[in-house]
């Protein structure tokens, strides 16, 4: 499926239609998608039902030559973020967050990066993204994935994640514990 139309087929879906893919998602059975491709784009449209501005999934060039794919960029709450999602078995190890923070170096300082990840983390991942010096990454579960999709809401959990990853330093505070 290519990129135009799966934007396409992701934006018919209003919050049921993605409460229903995300079952799907977690069930593995989404069998109309390429690998991983159903939670790449599941997330910014999250996002853009609670009224965020979204960029879809694209290759970034320089000089001709694709330098990056990113999964997504979000405008909310008067933060810029770019999306790093994987949808994987096993929990996600470093790389993807190292990925993020190496796209982050080449953009202005106030871009912050978000890793949603549909099966945890390493330890090794969650002390790095702990760790990280000049560049904010915040860490979603899929617990959060299920929270925002049953308030039908989500620009304010990323406020409230990014509030606490300033006042505490924890990029993986967890959104759930908090109530409406």
């Amino acid at each position: 499926m290519k990129d135009h139309e799966a934007e396409a087929r992701i934006r018919e879906l209003d919050w049921g239609g993605l409460r229903d893919l995300w079952m799907k998602i977690q069930d593995r059975d989404t069998p109309d998608w390429d690998q991983g491709k159903a939670f790449e784009y599941l997330i910014p449209r999250i996002f853009e039902l609670d009224g965020a501005v979204v960029r879809w999934p694209y290759r970034a060039t320089l000089d001709g030559q694709v330098v990056e794919q990113i999964d997504g960029v979000v405008v909310a709450g008067g933060l810029h973020a770019l999306i790093e999602s994987k949808d994987l078995k096993d929990e996600m190890t470093i790389e993807p967050i190292a990925k993020l923070r190496n796209q982050l170096m080449r953009r202005p300082i106030a871009t912050i990066g978000m890793v949603f990840s549909s099966s945890g983390y390493t330890e090794p991942a969650l002390t790095l993204a702990r760790y990280l010096s000049g560049q904010t990454i915040l860490l979603w579960g899929a617990a959060e994935v299920s929270f925002a999709l049953e308030n039908e809401k989500i620009a304010p959990y990323l406020e409230l994640k990014y509030l606490a990853c300033v006042m505490y330093g924890t990029p993986d505070f967890d959104i759930t514990f908090q109530r409406n």
